[in-house]
C-alpha cells in the first residue's frame, strides 16, 4: 500500500465516525421516551422538580446544540455523566469492557481452532461425507438466531445435564481483587486456581453461543479457499517434488488459503464486540452489551452514545488494521 492510499484510508476515519455519531444520536433522541419520567416514574415528582432535572442533564437544549456539545466533548474524551450511574461514561464502560473483550477473546480462539481444523478437512476431503455435513452444519449455524442459540445450550448443558452454570460471570464468594478486570487473569494472579475453574466455567456458555456460529462461516471461508488452493499449480509442483503431504497442506497451501479468513475474522471481531448484547442479556453476563441494552430501556443518551462511538472506533480500526494484513500477506493485493 502507497503512503498516499494509506493517508486516504486513515483520513476516512473521521468521516465514517461522524456520521455514526450523528445517526445514533438521532436515532435515540427521536425514539420515544423520556429519560427524566423514566427516573422519577416511582418518585411521585412535581413539574418544578422534573424540568429542574432536564435542565440539569441538558435535556431543555435544542437538538442540533445538544449533538455540538456532545460532539465536542467527545473530541477532547469527555463523554458526559450517565443519566443513572450519575458518574462519566467513560469509568462506567471502563468497569465493563474487559468482561465484553475476555468474552470476545474467548469465542474467537473457539472459533479458530473448530474453524481451521475443518474447513482444511473438508477441502482435502472435497466432495465426500465430511464435506458434505460441515457444509450442512455451517449454513445451520451461520443461521442460528444467538438469543434461540444460548437458551438451547442452557436448557441442555445446564438444566438438562448440569455441566456448566445458567449465567453470571463468577458465583458468589469466589470473587477476587480486581486487577485487570479479566476475571481469568485476575484470579491466576490471586493464586485462586479454583476461582479460575468457575470463571471459566462461566465463561464457557457465552463463548459457545458466540464462538460456533463464527466458526461455521470461517469454516465455509477456509474450505473454499483451501479448495482453490489445493488446485493450484503451485501446490501440485510441490506435490510432484515429492514433499510430504502435510508439510504442503500446513506449510504451502493453508498460508494462502487463510488470507481471506483474515478479513472475514476482523469482521467478525467487531461484529462480536457490538453484536453480542442479547447473548449477555440471555446469559446474564456483566459486559459492555448488557450494558448498552439497559441504558437504550433507560433512555440512558450519553452511555449509549459512547458506547455506539467505541463500536464504531473497533469495528473501523479493526477492517482497516485487516486491510494492511491482507496487503502485507498477499503482495498481488493494491489497496
Amino acid at each position: 500500500m502507497s503512503l498516499a492510499r494509506f493517508v486516504e484510508r486513515l483520513a476516512q476515519l473521521p468521516v465514517v465516525l461522524l456520521g455514526v455519531s450523528l445517526v445514533v444520536f438521532l436515532m435515540i433522541t427521536l425514539t420515544p421516551g423520556d429519560p427524566v419520567e423514566i427516573m422519577l416514574a416511582d418518585q411521585r415528582a412535581t413539574a418544578e422538580q422534573a424540568a429542574l432535572l432536564r435542565h440539569d442533564l441538558g435535556l431543555d437544549r435544542p437538538v442540533a446544540e445538544r449533538f455540538l456539545v456532545f460532539l465536542g466533548n467527545a473530541l477532547q474524551g469527555d463523554f458526559g455523566i450517565s443519566f443513572f450511574h450519575r458518574r462519566p461514561v467513560f469509568d462506567v464502560i471502563a468497569e465493563r469492557l474487559p468482561a465484553t473483550i475476555e468474552l470476545t477473546l474467548a469465542a474467537l480462539l473457539l472459533a479458530v481452532l473448530v474453524a481451521v481444523p475443518l474447513g482444511v478437512a473438508a477441502a482435502v476431503r472435497r466432495d465426500s461425507w465430511l464435506d458434505r455435513l460441515l457444509s450442512a452444519a455451517s449454513l445451520f449455524g451461520v443461521s442460528l438466531p444467538g438469543f434461540w442459540f444460548g437458551i438451547l445450550l442452557i436448557l441442555l448443558l445446564s438444566v438438562q445435564l448440569g455441566l456448566f452454570p445458567v449465567g453470571g460471570r463468577i458465583p458468589f464468594g469466589a470473587e477476587v481483587d480486581r486487577l485487570t478486570g479479566f476475571l481469568l487473569i485476575d484470579t491466576l494472579a490471586a493464586g485462586r486456581p479454583d476461582a479460575f475453574l468457575r470463571a471459566l466455567s462461566h465463561l464457557a456458555l457465552p463463548a459457545l453461543t458466540l464462538g460456533l456460529p463464527t466458526a461455521a462461516l470461517l469454516a465455509r471461508v477456509i474450505r473454499s479457499a483451501m479448495a482453490e488452493v489445493l488446485a493450484s499449480d503451485y501446490v501440485l509442483f510441490a506435490e510432484a517434488k515429492g514433499l510430504a503431504r502435510r508439510r504442503v497442506l500446513f506449510v504451502h497451501a493453508l498460508k494462502n488459503a487463510l488470507i481471506p479468513a483474515v478479513t472475514v475474522l476482523a469482521i467478525e471481531t467487531g461484529a462480536l464486540l457490538g453484536g453480542n448484547m442479547i447473548v449477555e442479556t440471555v446469559f446474564g453476563w456483566p459486559g459492555l452489551g448488557r450494558l448498552v441494552v439497559e441504558s437504550i430501556f433507560a433512555r440512558n443518551y450519553p452511555l449509549v452514545q459512547a458506547a455506539v462511538l467505541l463500536y464504531a472506533v473497533t469495528y473501523v480500526t479493526l477492517n482497516f488494521l485487516a486491510d494492511l494484513l491482507y496487503a502485507a500477506l498477499n503482495p498481488k493485493v493494491r489497496l
